[in-house]
């Protein structure tokens, strides 16, 4: 069988064939694949990095600083773009592969979609063992990058040059599917990327790609109606899901006809405004009391696109152990936790085909007028919280106050690991739908300035014009584990505003450890084998931003800090506002934790704080 072919290396022909993928977002065709962050090594220099500088001007390659935040970046970008365009993370092998490691963690964990591609050993074996390989005397096939292997939704490793025909499909099939979207890797030996083959040409073609809705089966709809019609006390809760599916004006609309409280996951914080009519707060852990008495009481649960973290469930304590859950989900794995009623499909196709099912039925209007009690209670908490008084060092609650209040509609919060992911669950006030991003789906700290990279990245416009800011809240630990990207942005042109909450080390860490009974210990720096533990040495944040570029301020008030966020509003660059916080004060609220606490113990601190844990144990549903 004849047909025209193109003769390219397997390199270029990988290249040639992702930049001409497209996807539609908001009825505008756009290309699929937004860019690449590359660092480049023996690896990948001499065959990827040729194609890639071929097509500079149609598929952009930005310089990353280290190959973790780099694919950090990349996540972030994915979510700020609702899962509908995507980002490639391109390394070398051996260490600048296994440093993506982590950040195919946090997007698999998170159901988001990034390519990683990285170089990897000779299949041939001659030159064997190459620099930066690691030998298995049993499995002289195994490299590092089966590493990515527990953490990738797709894997493959590409030992001849026809592979990449069924593969590269493959690999885009599963980051745009909504029940397995997640990390796509895949491996480039360097003995294969420079073999030419003949590819034919209508691999080459443009395609367009449709994100698919599925709907669900009208059997799991009628089981939803039944279950809603005998609902009492019902509840939602709105995760990621939503936000993916572009169902958030449709749910927020359901819950205020049907008379049902909502409430958010972490990932499905920002579906709707902080004073919505029917929202009651983020749900969980790092959720506000409103809701959490409102699930304590719920007879039916509602789940919306969301995979049921513990931190959203008190691992499994805060739901009364006859409530009944309706899992509304992409995904059937997700859909079917917990003995639910599940409807498997798109969170909008699902809900809209529910609502028409059930007719009149509304709730009683007792439920949602006692939610707005409890979460007027709530606000008024709030404020008494982030109200500024005479301490010397002030609270995360008084300083994500000050950077709510100034931050514009447009602008995006994001956040990671260690304190900051309570606090602003709890604290921060969405202005704007989208514009919250707290990871912690795998809560790795080190994503906060990198994912702000790619959030700036996504709020560019193909003309250079950015709309909005990433406002990245970042505690003095995880700034110290990953900061390169300030310099990113600087060298890029991408801004954000990152104020550093610095309170003396891991501070939520401690608090959990000194909450079941534990002493201070290797957290806090004053509890660390330090030089001085009675005045450790602090950072100077602020000159360390300047030294990479960016504008700075070390903030000694609240007052500066509110001056210094209108002052970073405007400037060219971005620019970082550091301020010390209080290690102890902490915003109270939300569920219970299942952590473990030794069992046997000398101290009685201890033995109280596993006598509370045996306790909630006793409050927890078993299930799947």
């Amino acid at each position: 069988m004849s047909e025209k072919t193109v003769r390219l290396t397997m390199a270029q022909a990988l290249v040639r064939y992702l930049c001409n993928q497209y996807t539609e977002i908001d009825g505008e065709r756009v290309p699929l694949f937004a860019g690449v962050f590359g660092i480049f090594g023996h690896g990948n220099v001499t065959c990827l990095s040729e194609a890639l500088e071929q097509v500079q001007d149609q598929l952009p390659t930005w310089r990353g600083q280290n190959e973790q935040s780099m694919a950090l970046a990349a996540v972030g970008f994915a979510k700020a773009k609702l899962r509908r365009q995507i980002m490639i993370a391109a390394s070398s092998v051996g260490p600048g592969a296994t440093n993506m490691i982590t950040a195919a963690g946090v997007a698999h964990a998170n159901r988001l979609p990034v390519l990683l591609i990285s170089g990897d050993t000779f299949v041939n074996r001659l030159p064997d063992p190459v620099l930066q390989q690691v030998e298995h005397f049993g499995s002289p096939s195994t490299t590092v990058n089966d590493g990515f292997r527990c953490v990738s939704r797709f894997w493959d490793r590409i030992t001849h040059p026809a592979q990449i025909l069924s593969s590269l499909p493959q690999a885009i099939t599963t980051m745009l599917d909504p029940a397995d979207c997640g990390p796509a890797f895949i491996g480039l030996p360097q003995d294969i990327q420079e073999i030419a083959y003949d590819y034919p040409e209508r691999f080459f073609a443009e395609k367009t790609w449709v994100i698919p809705r599925p709907r669900p089966s009208r059997s799991e709809v009628a089981a939803a109606v039944e279950l809603l019609r005998t609902a009492k006390t019902p509840l939602i809760i709105s995760g990621g899901g939503v936000r993916y599916s572009g169902a958030n004006a449709f749910l927020a609309d359901f819950a205020t006809r049907r008379g049902i409280p909502m409430t958010e996951t972490i990932a499905g914080k920002g579906a709707v405004v902080h004073d919505h009519p029917a929202y009651v707060g983020a749900m969980g852990i790092e959720g506000t009391d409103a809701a959490k008495d409102l699930a304590e009481t719920a007879d039916v649960v509602i789940a919306v696109g969301t995979r049921m973290q513990d931190f959203t469930t008190g691992s499994w304590t805060t739901f009364a152990s006859d409530a009944q859950f309706l899992n509304i989900n992409a995904a059937r794995f997700d859909a079917s936790k917990h003995r639910a009623v599940p409807v498997v499909g798109d969170a909008l196709e699902c809900l809209t085909e529910i609502d028409a099912a059930l007719g009149d039925w509304r709730c009683d209007a007792a439920q949602m007028n006692r939610a707005q009690k409890l979460y007027a209670t709530w606000n008024k908490a709030l404020d008494a919280g982030q109200a500024a008084t005479n301490a010397a060092v002030p609270s995360y609650a008084q300083v994500i106050g000050v950077v709510n209040r100034m931050a514009r509609p447009e602008d995006t919060m994001v956040t990671a690991a260690g304190g900051l992911p309570g606090e602003t669950a709890k604290n921060w006030r969405v202005k704007a739908p989208n514009t919250y991003d707290l990871e912690f789906g795998f809560s790795c700290m080190g994503y906060e300035i990198a994912g702000g990279w790619g959030h700036a990245m996504a709020k560019t416009s193909a003309d250079g014009t950015q709309t909005g800011v990433p406002i990245v809240m970042v505690g003095d630990g995880s700034y110290m584990m990953m900061n390169s990207d300030i310099y990113s942005t600087v060298l890029s042109g991408h801004k954000m505003i990152v104020v550093v909450c610095d309170n003396g080390g891991f501070g939520v860490i401690n608090r959990l450890q000194t909450g079941m009974g534990v002493p201070g210990f290797n957290n806090l720096l004053k509890d660390s084998r330090v030089r001085n533990p009675d005045n450790p040495l602090h950072v100077d944040f602020a000159a360390h931003a300047r030294a990479m570029g960016a504008e700075a301020r070390h903030c000694q008030s609240l007052g500066d800090l509110e001056a210094a966020m209108e002052w970073a509003q405007g400037t060219d660059r971005t620019t970082v506002l550091t301020i010390d916080s209080d290690a102890w004060t902490w915003t109270p609220g939300g569920a219970d934790w299942y952590v473990g606490v030794p069992e046997i113990n000398q101290r009685e601190s201890i033995r109280d704080a596993r006598k509370g844990q045996e306790a909630l144990r006793k409050k927890q549903r078993q299930g799947v």
